[in-house]
């Protein structure tokens, strides 16, 4: 039985919905009664997904799209009208990683993790924009830590993030006069796929191990967290302690921070 709350009967769009952080939020809104549109270039993962989430009686629309393509995002925004006869939130999961020295980084894996991360975000934001400004809705946007830290052998990663800061803390501003809202949410290190097939510096997958700071969060505590403040439509939630305490400690001392973080993570890059 759906639970009883801001979300009943709204249509909530879930791009990297396949797997991970994206899966559980599918989950978490379906329990709450929203609708849920679930988008994801994973074609056979969504499939599963739909099969779940039906299981519990959520209505679910699933949508092949790959979130790179302005034109796919527009086709895609428009069959999730059609369906579901707007949206009233879009929740911008969809991401990747890279693990690699800048030194041996090629141009090619930034441009992939920003076509991805930060363009992704804004192609599927416009696609929607006409609908959530319609129906004053609500823009989620999944950063991280990174997003205002500082993150060894992630540079292409950290960039991304950073423009999503910059672009939706600023949107947010313009959206405020037709009722729109956008809620950047901060998680800390999560136990997905993403650290698993992150990009190396030539963009095969990355055998550099990787290391966290802190304990792994678990997919479905961070949508609950994620849920919680988007029904508050929370500007800024940043997830973990870690994470919190990263924010104070990079704002205030930012040198100490990136040294201890430095030494923390280097052995990722050693081969």
């Amino acid at each position: 039985m759906a639970e009883a709350g801001p979300f009943q009967g709204k249509a909530v769009v879930v791009t990297g919905a396949a797997g991970g952080i994206g899966t559980a939020l599918c989950h978490r809104f379906g329990r709450s009664g929203a609708r849920i549109a679930a988008i994801d270039r994973d074609a056979a993962g969504l499939d599963t997904l739909a099969a779940a989430l039906a299981t519990h009686g959520t209505d679910v629309a699933t949508f092949a799209c790959d979130i790179t393509d302005a034109g796919q995002c527009v086709a895609t925004m428009t069959q999730v009208v059609d369906r579901f006869g707007g949206i009233d939130v879009l929740i911008n999961n969809a991401g990747i990683t890279h693990r690699s020295a800048f030194a041996d980084t090629q141009v090619g894996v930034y441009r992939r993790v920003m076509d991805v991360n930060f363009f992704g975000s804004v192609y599927c934001t416009k696609a929607a924009w006409e609908s959530l400004r319609t129906r004053r809705g609500l823009i989620v946007v999944i950063s991280s830590v990174a997003g205002f830290a500082p993150l060894l052998g992630r540079t292409g990663y950290a960039a991304s993030k950073h423009a999503l800061h910059g672009f939706f803390a600023s949107l947010r501003t313009e959206a405020a006069g037709d009722g729109v809202g956008v809620t950047i949410v901060c998680p800390s290190f999560t136990d997905t796929a993403i650290a698993r097939s992150a990009l190396d510096g030539d963009g095969s997958v990355t055998t550099h191990p990787q290391s966290t700071l802190g304990k792994l969060a678990r997919p479905e505590d961070v949508a609950d967290a994620i849920y919680r403040a988007a029904c508050r439509r929370q500007p800024l939630a940043v997830l973990s302690p870690v994470g919190k305490l990263a924010r104070i400690v990079s704002a205030l001392f930012p040198a100490y921070y990136e040294r201890s973080m430095a030494a923390r993570l280097k052995h990722e890059l050693e081969r």
